[in-house]
């Protein structure tokens, strides 16, 4: 029995299928996206989303939806669903859904009377082309295919309404129509693999809702167009391709082209395989370049969710040569940076004060899963170039201040992950000594150490010890200044501003291979961290017990970006609990780190199915909110069952 399996009775209750959300993508940067019950809820859903160069740098819905119709005797059963405002839906074609399943793709079994039919959605790895099969499993007479497909032609974060300017006219191609609503947009070219009838009847459907856009405090309504319809016969055992993409195909070829990519599809047949599908999933490639996306749907490449979530996308699952081809990319961002020159590559926010600590962790990490004599030869001279740049006080918010520790400002500007504003400031204006920046600088100077140390040379081991009295002294001062006395550490030390709030972020200081506490002192961190921000869904980014506590990402923009950070559960912080964890508690922690997985294993038959979204509520229900799917959570799970596997072995 498939694993990521939905009957009937389940996909019939649209109060739980209407919110279950499934997503596709390829290397092009396209997607696809919408619910199991074929109604979309937000203004990012849609059958072919991608990236229109010519416009801007966002994604595009070209093809929102396709409405199937299956026709005998002249009557027709739509098998369509869209909700329109003040809660009506038409058609209601859920009711004929007898069950979803994803083994290798997703896949729909309609029952209409005597009528079968079998619906599979795929898109093609390398290019903007999506691919959806109808085969006719049962039929007792005559029946007739008709695909009506729904138009947007705009951005993601915008909306279409019924206009003037929207060219309604076709082209016929082979077996199908090529058409383009506005000046700027590339073609869409919409075909079947057999002959069919095209009958041109553009009319603007009005008023449709998307719920989860209005829940999110925004607009919530728009008009697509629908320019007509395609129709065929289809016997039983016969199968009809429809395809959309940027270019015309001979019909032929539609059929192994489909077959080729479903086969070389990753099954969904666990916990771990749907990780690394949904690993595979953030990778883009422009221009060359290999990138990781920061999430879905509307997340672009940022530094710092790269240098966290690469070691997980990539490593964990033992594609360390995609480590390699993204780290490649990435550091052309990074040297860019340190050269002060406009950075070539599209990754954003390589600025921000950590993303340099970040990507000596990332590196850190390869040089653990391949030795550190390869990782000295791949990353040595760009490891010597960012210990010189932040010693040397080449960032324009990090410096090295004669105690040892980083300081960094973020009281008019959000400096760390925590970076929700209001009104252009941040909400947590966490500022001057940042405890994980001080956690991963003692880190990054005892691996450079190491590194050192193991590569022969006079001036490495001159460098070495330099480095070892610098870390000594951050050691010190580390203490001094974030150990209080009730065990756990200062979130940040700006002069006599101290912040007591119990956060997420000391996690690093006992997680990381190089702690600067002893390990009395990071058993009372653990166990603070554990009573009060543990939760079945992440690790909360706020105690409960602490001022400003709010657990519920729900409501207007104002209102969420308040919670973002102060309660809000994150998956991703659980990948380094879980290995704080196991080194405090060795092989005695194993029963619980398994048992903490098992409650994510839950959230990939929630939510978009598959994968993890961005964050949870902190309090009971744990409702998964935000990005239907995010890099640094699928990274963070993955890691933590690769290390939970290495343990188990050994």
């Amino acid at each position: 029995m498939p694993y990521l399996k939905f009957d009937k009775t389940q996909m019939a209750n649209l109060q739980d299928s209407l919110y279950k959300e499934f997503l596709i993508t390829n290397q092009s940067g396209a997607y696809c996206s919408t619910t199991l019950v074929g109604c979309n809820i937000r203004k990012y859903h849609g059958l072919l989303v991608g990236p229109v160069p010519n416009i801007d740098d966002e994604n595009h819905v070209l093809l929102s939806s396709l409405d199937e119709t299956v026709i005998q005797h002249g009557a027709e059963f739509n098998l369509g669903l869209h909700k329109y405002q003040g809660e009506n839906y038409s058609p209601k074609g859920h009711k004929y859904i007898m069950s979803f399943e994803w083994d290798k793709v997703p896949t729909w079994i309609y029952r209409i009377g005597g009528v079968l039919l079998k619906k599979e959605i795929c898109f093609r790895s390398d290019h903007f082309r999506l691919y959806i099969r109808y085969t006719l499993l049962e039929a007792h007479s005559a029946t007739t295919l008709r695909l009506k497909p729904y138009l947007a032609f705009r951005s993601v974060r915008h909306w279409t309404q019924e206009n003037g300017t929207a060219k309604t006219g076709y082209q016929p191609i082979e077996n199908g129509l090529k058409m383009c609503l506005y000046e700027g947009y590339p073609e869409l070219f919409m075909q079947t693999n057999c002959a069919n009838t095209y009958h041109h009847e553009p009319t603007w459907y009005k008023g449709l809702d998307y719920p989860k856009e209005r829940e999110r405090g925004y607009y919530s309504s728009e008009d697509l167009l629908v320019p007509g319809y395609l129709e065929m016969p289809i016997e039983k055992g016969q199968s009809i391709i429809f395809t959309a993409s940027l270019r015309e195909k001979a019909p032929a070829e539609l059929e192994p082209l489909m077959n080729a990519e479903m086969e070389k599809a990753m099954p969904h047949d666990s916990l771990y395989h749907c990780l690394v599908h949904a690993a595979h999933q953030f990778r883009v490639n422009k221009n060359d370049e290999d990138y990781l996306l920061a999430g879905y749907p509307w997340f672009k490449s940022r530094a710092r969710d790269l240098f966290i979530s690469l070691p997980g996308l990539t490593l964990a699952i033992g594609e360390n040569d995609k480590f390699i081809s993204y780290m490649k990319t990435a550091e052309k961002a990074l040297r860019d940076y340190i050269e002060k020159k406009p950075i070539s590559v599209d990754i954003y926010e390589v600025d921000q004060p950590d993303t340099l600590l970040w990507a000596i962790w990332c590196i850190q990490q390869y040089g653990k899963y391949v030795g550190r004599n390869k990782c000295y030869e791949l990353y040595g001279d760009l490891l010597k170039d960012i210990m010189k740049f932040i010693t040397n006080g080449g960032h324009s918010n990090l410096f090295l201040h004669d105690n040892g520790l980083l300081y960094s400002n973020g009281r008019d500007k959000a400096v760390t992950w925590m970076n929700s504003t209001y009104n252009g400031r941040p909400i947590i204006p966490r500022s001057g000594y940042i405890v994980e920046f001080n956690a991963l600088w003692y880190n990054a100077v005892k691996f450079y150490q190491q590194m050192l140390s193991e590569t022969p040379g006079a001036e490495n081991a001159i460098y070495a010890a330099e480095c070892e009295d610098l870390a000594q002294k951050i050691q010190k001062s580390f203490k001094d200044t974030f150990l209080n006395e009730h065990g756990y550490l200062l979130d940040y030390v700006d002069g006599h501003m101290q912040d007591w709030s119990v956060r997420p972020n000391q996690i690093f200081a006992i997680a990381l291979d190089f702690s600067p506490l002893d390990i009395k002192e990071r058993k009372r961190v653990l166990d603070i961290c554990t009573r009060e921000l543990v939760t079945p869904k992440g690790i909360r980014s706020l105690s409960p017990k602490s001022g400003g506590y709010n657990p519920l990402y729900i409501g207007q923009q104002t209102q969420r970006d308040f919670a973002y950070h102060n309660g809000t559960a994150w998956p991703w912080l659980t990948g380094f609990y879980l290995e704080a964890y196991l080194r405090i508690y060795k092989m005695s922690g194993v029963h619980y780190i398994e048992r903490q997985l098992i409650g994510f294993e839950e959230e990939l038959f929630y939510h978009c199915i598959g994968t993890i979204p961005e964050l949870f509520d902190g309090n009971p229900r744990f409702s998964g909110r935000g990005a239907i799917s995010f890099a640094m959570n699928v990274s963070g799970l993955l890691r933590a069952i690769h290390i939970l596997d290495k343990y188990t072995k050994e």
